[in-house]
């Protein structure tokens, strides 16, 4: 049987007036580059899309996760998307592009990367996140509810497919390690360091009746590729639905609540997370709020139907809204925590420059 694999990769190569929006002449170019990646099979389909100023290439093909066909025609895609941007004067040209040449695949070069192989159902939809303006432990909360809360997904409780639970395979991104952990039974040592977004990241979902993939997430953190601030992460993650999975409203039920994220402003403060629809994915205010996308499609024959765009519902109006109060409260605080982000994550920011110059001027009392 032909097993599909879904790549998601994103990279922000150039913002139009400031880290806000994709130029069209950069999507342009990456849809030139997928379509002629497409005929001569490749990729077997793609979809073109950004999400502020990140532009996001979604994939199918059947070559496997971190194939090295597939992450250098995303790195050269990229690469001549910056070469574009920086003729066209875009603001931080070429930023997630952390290397100069490709060694193989994506991994420690600077894209965002999420990413699942599976053998097809007779009907198989997935969900698509793409959020800007924030790290990839802004996933760790809805993640856990989609896949661990019963009061959020109902199948866990109801329905026998979903009842044994999932495994969830944890990263630290600091020390660059990775635990397996089960829910139900494991579910206070999940929270005990999922909690912890800035460190502790959801990689990668599994059923556990079959070890069946059921969710993956990027976890790029371009601070400690870097060592310094270069912008903020961006994540991206793909969650398979229904049949055996979560339902689609389940997915996306979390996303109901705008719950605080890292990130925003220079990648410093904490704001609330607000689903937008691809039109509305450009944050302004303060940079921000930060803003997340979802995208429906069906994968038939590695082919991609679709896409739905799911935020796009009246039904997260009042999400919305609250998401712009709370945006009003967090910005209250200027440059005070909790708005601005604790000293551990000041560290990869430009802060420390600050520090330097006052270090000659304490003196102990």
């Amino acid at each position: 049987m032909v097993r599909t694999t879904v790549s998601v990769i994103k990279a922000d190569i150039g913002g139009l007036a400031g880290h806000h929006i994709v130029h069209p002449k950069l999507k342009e170019i990456a849809a030139s580059e997928l379509a002629e990646a497409k005929s001569s099979r490749i990729i077997e389909d793609f979809y073109i899309t950004s999400v502020g100023d990140d532009l996001q290439l979604i994939m199918t093909h059947r070559k496997g996760v971190d194939s090295s066909e597939v992450h250098g025609l995303a790195w050269n895609t990229f690469k001549k998307c910056a070469d574009a941007a920086k003729e066209l004067g875009l603001y931080g040209a070429g930023q997630d592009l952390l290397k100069d040449a490709f060694s193989g695949n994506l991994r420690g070069m600077g894209p965002g990367v999420a990413e699942m192989e599976f053998e097809e159902r007779p009907s198989d939809p997935i969900v698509v996140f793409m959020a800007d303006k924030t790290e990839p432990g802004a996933f760790n909360l809805p993640i856990f509810k989609i896949f661990a809360d019963p009061f959020n997904t109902a199948g866990l409780v109801i329905d026998p497919k979903l009842h044994s639970g999932f495994i969830f395979e944890i990263m630290d991104v600091i020390e660059s390690k990775v635990v397996e952990l089960s829910s139900p039974e494991d579910m206070y040592d999940i929270l005990s360091i999922i909690g912890t977004p800035s460190r502790y990241v959801i990689k990668r979902v599994f059923r556990k009746v079959d070890r069946e993939i059921a969710a993956s997430i990027s976890t790029t953190r371009l601070s400690l590729i870097a060592g310094k601030y270069v912008g903020k992460d961006d994540p991206v993650a793909i969650v398979r639905a229904q049949a055996g999975f979560p339902a689609l409203g389940e997915i996306l039920e979390p996303f109901s609540f705008p719950f605080l994220v890292a990130g925003w402003m220079r990648g410093s403060h904490a704001g609330p997370l607000m689903p937008v629809s691809e039109r509305d994915a450009r944050p302004t205010r303060f940079d921000g709020p930060p803003r997340i996308v979802a995208l429906g499609f069906q994968v038939k024959d590695s082919k991609l139907i679709g896409p739905s765009d799911l935020f796009s519902d009246v039904a997260f109006d009042e999400t919305r809204r609250m998401a712009n109060f709370i945006a009003d409260y967090m910005r209250r605080h200027g440059p005070f925590m909790p708005h601005r982000l604790g000293p551990e994550e000041m560290e990869y920011t430009t802060l420390p420059e600050v520090l330097k110059k006052l270090e000659g001027k304490f003196r102990h009392e």
